[in-house]
């Protein structure tokens, strides 16, 4: 699975990247600069944070799913 942003979260992003450049940097960036640094830090950042928000989500259902037992289970006579 490639990781793609909507063009809205897109411009976002780059709102953001650029305010932090010129605030942090004092550096005004281009929107091509704009674009290459985004497409390298979704290329580079997004697959390990997408991988941990799934590992992170299916521990959560998996605790659930072991309370669940605890919870509902009725024991049999």
């Amino acid at each position: 699975m490639r990781i793609k942003l909507n063009a809205d979260a897109r411009r976002r992003l780059g709102a953001s990247v650029h305010h932090m450049f010129i605030e942090e940097f004092d550096r005004d960036l281009s929107e091509f600069q704009l674009d290459r640094i985004i497409d390298f830090f979704v290329r580079e950042l997004g697959p390990p944070v997408y991988n941990q928000a799934i590992r992170d989500a299916r521990a959560f259902f998996q605790a659930k799913l072991e309370d669940l037992d605890g919870e509902i289970y009725e024991p049999e006579e």
